[in-house]
């Protein structure tokens, strides 16, 4: 009862939160914003209200932290190792541009920008990984605040809107495969259900690939998460006046142990023991626990301190979308795939 007291207002609120924003996304034709965003963004409307109710506060910090880990976890149970090799050696080596060109990219326009390097670092992760699924499993590992969740991912959704139109277009624009267009897809739309409406939208078969290109890219949560988890210490530590170069990281501090779990279940998935019928019932309840958590972080987040960040981190987004469509597209060029 005393827990029930404590989390009962933040939790339920989020609930009702994600059960709005599902509606909401859901009248919009091909789903053009996801569930997520719409709780991110009503949830940063609630914030001046909310903010007044400090007995929704524990709730809320429960959503945000422990719900938002167990929909990484529960992700796992959707993907399987085998997807890898369903999808072929072409998309991985796309993937291997696409991912430099974000995070190489990300970083010096970031320096550039004179930007927050953690601002930064999710806005390349949210567009070269999986939109907000990747922003939200790095963001803890890092310590990132709530305004710059929100921020990085609002600078995402709205490039994957435009892409949801116009990748189909310039699609047949330039004759592509079923095969090469999933692939452009997969490897250069953010989040999934951008990459679902774009890639259907041309095709059944690109719609299949895309969804499995997308899918296998978002494996590379888990080399991301120990990536940024080790930097962010080596950067405390030299806060701290330590010796960078003598100082060694514990693993056990860095390490984002959710992430473990969030193996177990791609490896329990890959084994075949989970059914497609339980899969989707697992993919269903870990999209909602996400859709809490961005209600959650929302709720926390104080639009006037976001706004406050500018036009350039906005702008870096842009840039670092705009440049892995176009690499993923030469490199495929190349390659003949498309």
């Amino acid at each position: 009862m005393k827990h029930i007291k404590k989390y009962g207002p933040g939790f339920t609120l989020t609930i009702l939160l994600a059960y709005i924003s599902k509606i909401l996304s859901s009248s919009i034709p091909m789903n053009l914003i996801s569930p997520g965003v719409f709780a991110l963004i009503l949830g940063m409307v609630l914030n001046p209200i909310v903010s007044n109710y400090k007995k929704c506060k524990s709730g809320m910090e429960l959503v945000s932290k422990k719900v938002l880990r167990l929909s990484i976890i529960l992700m796992g149970g959707t993907l399987s190792f085998t997807q890898v090799f369903q999808v072929g050696k072409y998309s991985l080596f796309v993937m291997i541009f696409t991912l430099a060109t974000a995070f190489g990219g990300g970083y010096y326009l970031g320096k550039i920008f004179n930007m927050n390097w953690k601002l930064s670092g999710l806005i390349s992760a949210g567009t070269g990984i999986c939109g907000g699924s990747a922003i939200a499993a790095i963001a803890p590992t890092i310590d990132a605040e709530a305004n710059d969740i929100a921020y990085s991912i609002s600078a995402t959704f709205i490039f994957d809107i435009l892409m949801v139109i116009l990748f189909p277009i310039a699609g047949r624009y330039f004759g592509m495969s079923d095969l090469g267009f999933g692939l452009w897809t997969g490897t250069a739309v953010n989040d999934t259900s951008s990459v679902v409406a774009a890639g259907y939208a041309f095709s059944d078969a690109a719609g299949n690939y895309s969804l499995i290109v997308k899918l296998t890219r978002t494996l590379s949560i888990v080399p991301a998460v120990l990536i940024f988890s080790y930097i962010n210490e080596k950067i405390k530590a030299k806060k701290n006046g330590l010796d960078t170069v003598a100082h060694k990281v514990d693993v056990k501090n860095i390490f984002p142990w959710f992430i473990i779990m969030f193996l177990v279940m791609v490896g329990v998935k890959s084994t075949g023991i989970i059914s497609d019928d339980l899969s989707n019932l697992i993919s269903s309840i870990s999209k909602f626990c996400m859709i809490m958590s961005l209600g959650a972080i929302g709720l926390k987040t104080n639009f006037k301190e976001v706004s406050k960040s500018g036009f350039l981190p906005m702008l870096h987004g842009f840039i670092i979308s705009a440049l892995v469509v176009i690499v993923s597209f030469v490199v495929q060029m190349m390659m003949g795939q498309l």
